[in-house]
């Protein structure tokens, strides 16, 4: 009993002098860093092919102590290569994705936030979602395919360079009349610049190759997620099969959109984050 007491009382000193010894400043701050890679880690490997590859890393670890406990010589020395090499190998094999990931830690969302925050910004936001809900309504109500960007804080330079420059304002008119089907733009994408305003059009964008698609839709859906996956960009798809409005952001695909519920999201993602941020909005409440 006296023993158990005894080891009791050190670990409480232990926790203490470990409690005492904390810098409040430098180690919460190394705690947060941490933790936010720790985050994004994850989410990278939970939403991309990394899972699978993180598995088959796991089971040759394993492997390789199980082969150096045997005196497993020869396996040993081959793991141990594989090993050495390995990171290397990861790098070139997951370049787009890390890419991807470095784009969007390396985003500026406090200029774009300082940007639609503006009253003129604010209306003008909310003229291009109000445009783009009732051009994709009047798209789907066609089963015209559409597919169309809307770019955030990552700028898609590369992507505005692989279709034909527009520069023009947007309207309906102008959306319906790109993705006509006898158009020769159509079967690429819109971006629609953090100006709202189109760039361009006919573009290529990247193809997702998750499993998490379903497996009813077609290659513009599979681009439109490929595109968010690379970027932190919105994507708004019409399916030209059965007129399904779909919306693509961070690599996930929401689909059976209506005019109502297309404007609400929208404005979530452009419109009303910036409003709760604005000084204005809150002193007059």
């Amino acid at each position: 009993m006296r023993e158990l007491t005894q080891n009791f009382i050190e670990i409480l000193d232990y926790i203490k002098n470990t409690i005492l010894s904390i810098r409040p400043v430098r180690d919460v701050t190394d705690i947060i860093i941490v933790s936010v890679i720790i985050y994004y880690a994850v989410k990278f490997i939970r939403d991309r092919r990394a899972a699978k590859l993180l598995i088959g890393i796991f089971f040759m670890v394993v492997v390789y102590f199980i082969s150096d406990a045997l005196n497993m010589y020869i396996l040993s020395f081959m793991l141990e290569n594989i090993f050495q090499a390995g990171i290397i190998a990861l790098v070139i094999l997951f370049t787009p994705e890390l890419r991807s990931l470095l784009e969007k830690v390396g985003g500026t969302p406090i200029q774009s936030i300082n940007r639609i925050v503006d009253p003129k910004n604010m209306q003008k936001a909310m003229n291009s979602v109000n445009i783009l809900s009732r051009s994709a309504v009047e798209l789907s109500a066609l089963k015209r395919g559409a597919l169309v960007v809307i770019e955030r804080t990552t700028k898609l330079g590369d992507i505005i360079k692989s279709g034909i420059s527009l520069k023009a304002e947007l309207s309906a008119p102008l959306l319906k009349n790109i993705f006509f089907d006898k158009a020769p733009l159509h079967d690429g994408a819109v971006i629609i610049g953090n100006d709202f305003a189109v760039e361009a059009a006919g573009c290529r964008l990247p193809l997702s190759d998750s499993e998490n698609i379903p497996a009813d839709v077609g290659m513009r859906h599979r681009a439109g997620v490929g595109m968010s996956e690379n970027s932190d960009a919105v994507v708004v798809i019409v399916s030209e099969e059965t007129g399904v409005i779909s919306v693509a952001t961070d690599g996930k695909l929401e689909r059976n959109f209506d005019l109502y519920s297309l404007t609400a999201k929208l404005s979530g993602l452009f419109i009303e984050r910036s409003v709760s941020k604005n000084p204005k909005n809150k002193k007059s409440g």
